[in-house]
């Protein structure tokens, strides 16, 4: 691939429970904090697990009025500040109503998020079809002020890996000039909560929060919530070059696939997840030997962790034993839909300081689980190539590749 059909990152905008910025994320990624605590913006008495990965506060973008963004809804104040963080970072600001500016946006749940918000101060929105005619994307237009094409997409956990790849479509196209790309999630509510603890998905490990999410360990008793979000601005290779920004990485190649065995279980037939990350090598023009870092999907169930090993046992071959495997679930909880947004964040992390972040809680490796792990503690190691896996709910199976630019 010639360097003119490269699509570069040149701009990130993140808020997590590691933090508001993408080097303060960094920093605690690689020093293996954990940002899962206690819920207390509700009531959890009567729920399984009490616990998820949280922040209290989004933060006003420069040129908002804090009242009036107080107001907005939190999934809305998340979804600004990573956009507007991403579009400064990237020197794109003040020209963002002058040139084709796109946006792919991973969201899911919006509607019931929403709803759930209103019903909790006696509202009846369910019920007023009318008052839901401008969606999330619609309003991030209209407040940012911008030309281009926008869409949304819900797969679960993959939504980001495929907001990254059809924004990286859109720009190869000609569709657009720039195009923001990532995914947010607030699902950290009373609902989510205990749909998934009744579900008995989430760990129940409510008296230590910070060791509850333990990805690829003997005693993972299920996965934690998290809320947060990535962005980042995508752009042409020559077009980045030309400004001599900075740039984080090449978006280098993606692949998907469907086993659609099970809402909520995931396959027993690795093939599948086999195929989604293969095609994303062929598709990158990497071998195996090539990688420098997998950010695992992993999210700490029992046989969500196994099954993934199993696939890479099978796409690494001879590669298993040299290839660096981790979750930052271990650190983040599972962010939902904004999860693969914020894991191609860790791996632009790794590629930048060429260190590894850890699977925190790993202290009791699963025999099944024979990886190169990174536990507890981040490893130096040069990153040049990144995957990132992201399996969703209802089989929706992606892989993204990054590299070094």
């Amino acid at each position: 691939m010639s360097h003119t059909n490269e699509v570069l990152i040149t701009g990130v905008g993140t808020a997590t429970p590691l933090g508001s910025s993408y080097r303060e994320v960094g920093d605690n990624l690689l020093a293996g904090r954990s940002g899962v605590r206690q819920v207390t913006r509700f009531n959890v008495g009567d729920h399984p697990s009490q616990i998820a990965g949280q922040f209290d506060q989004v933060p006003t973008p420069e040129g908002w009025d804090a009242a009036s963004f107080g107001k907005l809804s939190r999934q809305m104040q998340l979804s600004l500040w990573c956009c507007a963080e991403a579009l400064r970072d990237s020197g794109r600001w003040t020209e963002r109503k002058s040139i084709r500016l796109g946006m792919v946006m991973g969201i899911g749940a919006e509607w019931l998020i929403a709803w759930e918000a209103d019903a909790a101060q006696g509202g009846q929105r369910i019920q007023c079809p009318s008052e839901d005619s401008e969606s999330l994307v619609q309003s991030l237009r209209r407040e940012l002020h911008m030309g281009g094409p926008v869409a949304s997409v819900s797969a679960a956990c993959a939504s980001g890996n495929y907001a990254l790849a059809q924004a990286k479509r859109w720009l190869e196209l000609g569709w657009v000039d720039v195009c923001l790309a990532g995914a947010c999630d607030m699902a950290v509510t009373p609902m989510s909560l205990a749909g998934f603890g009744n579900l008995r998905a989430l760990s129940r490990r409510n008296g230590d929060p910070q060791a509850a999410s333990r990805p690829f360990d003997k005693d993972r008793d299920g996965f934690v919530m998290g809320e947060g979000g990535a962005v980042f601005v995508l752009e042409r290779a020559e077009t980045a070059r030309r400004r001599s920004v900075r740039v984080y990485a090449e978006v280098a190649g993606f692949g998907a696939s469907s086993d659609a065995h099970n809402m909520v279980i995931p396959s027993p037939d690795p093939k599948p997840a086999i195929q989604a990350m293969r095609l994303a090598l062929a598709d990158a023009r990497v071998v195996p030997s090539e990688i420098g870092y997998i950010n695992a999907h992993a999210t700490s169930t029992p046989v969500g962790d196994s099954a993934e090993a199993r696939v890479l046992e099978a796409v690494l071959g001879d590669s298993l034993s040299k290839v660096p495997v981790s979750s930052t679930k271990s650190m983040t909880g599972h962010l939902l839909t904004a999860a693969a947004a914020v894991e191609a964040l860790a791996c632009l992390v790794a590629m930048e300081r060429n260190a590894v972040p850890p699977t925190i809680n790993l202290h009791n490796p699963d025999p099944e689980c024979k990886l190169c792990h990174v536990p507890n503690e981040a490893r130096p190691h040069p990153v040049r190539v990144a995957l990132s896996n992201s399996f969703g709910f209802g089989g929706s199976n992606t892989c993204l590749v990054l590299r070094a630019a």
